[in-house]
Parts: C-alpha cells; sequence; structure tokens
C-alpha cells in the first residue's frame, strides 16, 4: 500500500505495546520505514540529527514490530511492539512510556498498565481520584470519610490478619492478605499526602547503605 509522506518526507508513526499502552511517537521517512520491515525493529528519522536511527540500539530498549497499520488516509501509522528493557523513554527517569506526565484524566484505567510493573502507581492514582471524585458505596470513600483513625484501625487490622496468614500451609492466603495490607497503605499515603515517590526514593537511597 502507498504511504503518504508529507512535504518534508514523514510520517508519523505511533508506538505502543500488545497492551494498547502508547508508548510513543516519532517520525518515518521512507529510508527507516524501509528499514523497520526488513530488521523488525523499530526505525525512525531524527529531524534534529537529519537522519535515521534504530530506537534502543544503544541502551537495549528496541521494539519488536508485531504488527503495522496505516489509518484510512494512509498518512499516519500505528505499530504494535514488543518492547523491550525498561521501556520507551530515554529520559533520566526511565519511564515505560513517554507519555507519562497526566495533564488530565477521568480516573485512571488498567490499560495504563504495563503487565504488572505499574501496579502500585495505578493503585495509588485510583485511590487519590476516588478522593477527590467521591463514587457511592465506595470503600476508599468510606475511609477517607471516617478519617485518620478509622484509616489506622483498618491498616493495624490488615497487619494482623498477614501475622495469622504467615503461619498458615501454603501462600494464597498469605498473598491475598498482602494485598489487602498493601492497599490500605496506599490510603494512608493518599491521605497524608505522601507520593509514591517518595517511598520510592527512600528505598533506593537504603539501597546504597552498606548491610
Amino acid at each position: 500500500m502507498h504511504l503518504k509522506y508529507d512535504e518534508n518526507g514523514l510520517i508519523p508513526a505511533i508506538i505502543q505495546d500488545d497492551h494498547g499502552r502508547v508508548l510513543m511517537m516519532a517520525y518515518m521517512n521512507e529510508e527507516a520505514f524501509n528499514k523497520t520491515l526488513q530488521t523488525g525493529q523499530t526505525w525512525f528519522y531524527s529531524r534534529r540529527r537529519q537522519g535515521i536511527w534504530q530506537k534502543g540500539e544503544d541502551g537495549g530498549n528496541i521494539q519488536q514490530v508485531k504488527r503495522i497499520m496505516v489509518d484510512c488516509d494512509r498518512d499516519s501509522l500505528l505499530i504494535t511492539v514488543d518492547q523491550h528493557g525498561h521501556g520507551a523513554c530515554d529520559d533520566k527517569e526511565g519511564e515505560y512510556s513517554c507519555f507519562h506526565n497526566l495533564l488530565m484524566s477521568d480516573g485512571p484505567t488498567p490499560t495504563d498498565l504495563h503487565g504488572s510493573r505499574e501496579v502500585l502507581s495505578w493503585l495509588y492514582a485510583t485511590i487519590e481520584d476516588r478522593r477527590h471524585s467521591p463514587k457511592v458505596g465506595s470503600y476508599t470513600n468510606y475511609l477517607m470519610e471516617n478519617g485518620l483513625d478509622k484509616i489506622l484501625k483498618a491498616l493495624g487490622e490488615e497487619a494482623a490478619e498477614v501475622l495469622i496468614a504467615a503461619k498458615n500451609e501454603g501462600t494464597d492466603d498469605l498473598v491475598y492478605e498482602v494485598s489487602d495490607l498493601i492497599y490500605h497503605l496506599l490510603v494512608l499515603l493518599v491521605f497524608k499526602g505522601v507520593r509514591l515517590d517518595a517511598i520510592y526514593q527512600e528505598l533506593v537511597a537504603r539501597s546504597n547503605i552498606p548491610k
């Protein structure tokens, strides 16, 4: 099928993973597109460097092409890939998707996730959304509305449940109770205005302490 390149010989390519999460948008010229077809990995055209480049060639975050679609006007591409390495974003934070700066949302959805990699961030955002946009029957809102003492009481009960589950044979109960405990910890963090980044930074700092 003939593609319609713009006056600069470029066509925008939207890159997504198999879960439907958009990873990035970049441009291809005809050479980069053909190189993508030939190698089965994504190649793009850099307007700044005035040349083609392979995604992940240096850092190992290559994108293995699974499917290429073109829109009805034949002037935009949608490419589904297996994303290798830490993700598509090359900024210093190493985010999985280049689209990680939230401007507006009516609430996060599981399609924002890359497998289970970001489930804590998603759950935190869901709890935060419930706090700002209460929903009838929401257990999260029940905890928030009853204040810190109620949250701490529930957290203590869940911690005790973890201890009991740890004494049982098998691990199914332990996994279930630890998941409950983590949820209640996140409720506490949201209530107190503590961001997950603060926890991550503390853990990273501790990882550098000699054991």
